[in-house]
């Protein structure tokens, strides 16, 4: 089986429940359409937020349709996928976003970064928002770090944004003692849930409209167990709505039934 025989046989215009869509394209729940605003107002204010969820609840698309929305003339964004790289590796990724040449020494670098943060607003007229995902495999120096770079300019002033988006367990490791002083400075705290079941509905004809199929392919039985196994979690139903579809497809059927959406249950249980 290929893509483009799965593609004919529903009459998809293009691949659904993918990745690749516009920020434009993107289904938002109430609790992502809440994230956005909260991280929007997080970079007019320069402030310290997390947001956290569980693995699939769409933290970084919260975070992606938020930045499309900035005016790029007028803010720069700062985005650090990799906690692995360390400290040193933090700060050369700064540096090197804002257009300068990662300098040697650490202290040299850390005062570098520093300088080009504050320079994109007090010079360039720029603000700043640096984000951080998967950030509950930072290290302890690393938010230490971090809550040193905030508080650069005696403690006065941001120099910019700062999000840290990642799993629940990041809310705990930053509410333990050693971290007292970036518990306090935090701003915006936001956990995303899962999507409730008419969501989930809705999420799931949004990606077939796009596809080019705006009448019913899932029944209401398919859509229900869908919802169930996948806890409304927007990557979860992503997968388990394909191989529904793949299902259906191997069986000619020209909805996808319940069974078929059990098919994909067992399928991505490993079953």
């Amino acid at each position: 089986m290929s893509i483009d025989h799965l593609r004919s046989h529903w009459g998809f215009t293009r691949t659904p429940f993918t990745r690749e869509l516009a920020p434009s394209m993107l289904f938002q729940s109430k609790g992502h359409a809440e994230a956005v605003a909260r991280i929007s107002w997080l970079v007019s204010e320069r402030a310290l937020g997390i947001v956290t969820g569980e693995v699939g609840s769409g933290k970084s698309v919260a975070a992606r349709v938020a930045v499309s929305g900035l005016d790029t003339s007028r803010h720069s964004v700062v985005y650090l996928a990799n906690p692995a790289v360390g400290t040193r590796g933090m700060y050369a990724e700064i540096v090197s976003a804002l257009g300068g040449v990662p300098r040697y020494q650490k202290a040299a670098l850390i005062a570098q970064a520093a300088s080009l943060l504050a320079q994109q607003e007090d010079e360039l007229g720029r603000r700043v928002l640096v984000v951080f995902d998967e950030a509950h495999l930072l290290e302890a120096t690393q938010l230490e770090e971090i809550r040193l770079l905030l508080a650069a300019d005696m403690d006065s002033r941001a120099a910019f944004g700062c999000l840290l988006l990642g799993q629940p367990t990041l809310r705990r490791r930053i509410r333990l003692g050693t971290h007292a002083a970036l518990n306090q400075r935090i701003a915006l705290r936001y956990s995303i849930e899962g999507m409730d079941a008419e969501e989930t509905t809705g999420y799931i004809a949004h990606h077939l409209k796009l596809a080019g199929r705006s009448d019913t392919i899932f029944s209401s039985d398919a859509v229900s167990l869908v919802h169930q196994v996948s806890r409304g979690l927007p990557r979860a139903v992503n997968n388990l709505a394909t191989q529904a579809l793949v299902a259906a497809y191997t069986k000619g059927k020209s909805t996808v039934d319940e069974s078929s959406a059990r098919m994909a249950a067992a399928e991505m249980d490993g079953e």
